[in-house]
């Protein structure tokens, strides 16, 4: 990993600092990781935890270095290229490959949209008594608002302290009873099992954690933090800022990534210590999880962990909202990045909200959220592999990357990353209706 003082060497700008904090370090990397702990995921931990105990925290550790390495690998191809994913496959893949995969990634982000709108909505009412549709649509319509009228770079900030909603989770789990002596021998001991329903659960949150839209929307993240920041480019037309760059990158994707599988593996842990142990092993929903532990972990639990999908749903929403609009909008050529005004961004801006919009609509129909989701969860993996394995031809293009083609390092991590999920895919339908 590169030393953190490397970062500062190359910045010549009057506007940046001679050493970048940690809130100028911490920006995509961080909102990316933050946003993967979303309502959904929240529900996929903790059915985690109250069905195995502390037997899956090892899937936390085995995926992080995989994550770090996808989300780095994206963040580097925007960061030199100056365009984000969809824009450079559509330079260098089939149009229709394209188009296909940006169908169904936009379908996977509405589902999850819609599901954690819901859950947002049942967490809400759980704290306050009231319609929970309606809540649902008022938390849509905030996170609408937010994204289209106020600048990019407030919002990137609102985005970055929204991620202090993650630590109520620690705050469960110190509230929790863990014993930490078992839960660190499962960690570094998996109790590994090939029954279908644990292989099940495996594959949950393996593709809770490495999902598609996270790429897209790390790589388009580096591209406006460029536009936000005067006389900055693409280091492939600014080659002296490029350690400088890596090395931020490096460090903002690697602390996102790790907070974001920290504060699962609280989850997991939590659930495990309070319903695991009193033998509730079945959580459909985060709020179903947030229902349950009131009795076992008490009414302080119950509500901050109530709180936590409150506020990761209000980070997860734009993010899930702003890759679909991404991806659609360099797909088709439109003007796109929330750093643009309105006037000068509608398709893009229309994106966002007919995703949003129409994810609160799902929370209107018959349409059961948990098989939802699970849908999502299918497309989400048949999506996966072939985009990081795009992702990685690209990055060891010299026509894409110039001189900065992938490291041997980072490609091999990006390949067993893209490995792994092809297994998990083709574990996801081999457990299929189990």
């Amino acid at each position: 990993m590169t030393d953190p003082s490397e970062a500062s060497t190359a910045h010549e700008d009057i506007k940046q600092p001679e050493r970048p904090g940690l809130l100028q370090v911490l920006g995509p990397g961080l909102i990316t990781g933050a946003s993967d702990d979303d309502p959904s995921g929240i529900a996929a931990y903790s059915q985690a935890g109250a069905q195995f105990g502390y037997d899956l925290g090892w899937t936390l550790l085995f995926s992080w270095p995989l994550m770090c390495a996808i989300q780095e690998i994206s963040a580097r191809i925007g960061r030199v290229t100056g365009r984000g994913l969809a824009g450079n496959l559509k330079r260098y893949f089939p149009r229709w490959i394209l188009y296909v995969l940006v169908f169904l990634l936009v379908v996977a982000n509405v589902i999850n949209l819609g599901a954690d709108l819901g859950a947002m909505g049942a967490a809400l009412k759980l704290l306050v008594p009231g319609d929970q549709l309606l809540y649902a649509a008022g938390f849509g319509v905030v996170s609408l608002l937010l994204e289209v009228f106020v600048r990019y770079s407030r919002y990137a900030s609102v985005l970055k302290w929204l991620t202090l909603s993650l630590f109520a989770y620690f705050g469960v789990a110190a509230l929790s009873h863990v014993p930490w002596g078992t839960v660190g021998l499962h960690l570094v001991v998996p109790q590994i099992s090939f029954k279908a329903d644990y292989l099940t659960v495996v594959v949950a949150v393996l593709g809770t954690t490495i999902s598609p839209y996270l790429f897209f929307w790390q790589a388009s993240e580096e591209v406006e933090d460029l536009r936000e920041h005067i006389g900055e480019k693409p280091l492939e037309r600014d080659p002296n800022r490029a350690k400088a760059e890596f090395g931020r990158i490096r460090w903002d994707t690697y602390i996102g990534m790790g907070l974001s599988n920290i504060v699962a593996l609280a989850i997991m842990i939590s659930a495990g210590a309070t319903l695991n142990v009193h033998g509730v092993t079945n959580i459909q929903t985060s709020a179903d999880a947030a229902k349950a532990l009131q009795p076992i972990a008490g009414p302080f639990a119950f509500f901050i962990f109530g709180l936590g999908i409150i506020g990761t749903g209000m980070l997860a929403i734009p993010v899930l909202a702003g890759s679909a609009a991404y991806a659609v909008g360099e797909a088709f050529g439109f003007h796109v990045g929330l750093a643009r005004k309105l006037n000068r961004a509608k398709a893009f801006y229309g994106v966002i909200a007919v995703a949003t919009l129409v994810g609160v609509g799902l929370n209107y129909t018959p349409i059961d959220p948990v098989k939802a989701l699970f849908w999502s969860a299918v497309v989400n993996g048949v999506v996966a592999v072939p985009v990081m394995a795009m992702l990685l031809l690209l990055g060891g293009r010299k026509t894409v990357m110039g001189q900065f083609t992938l490291p041997a390092h980072l490609k091999a991590m990006g390949w067993i990353a893209t490995a792994v999920m092809a297994v998990a895919a083709f574990g996801m339908f081999a457990t299929w209706g189990h």
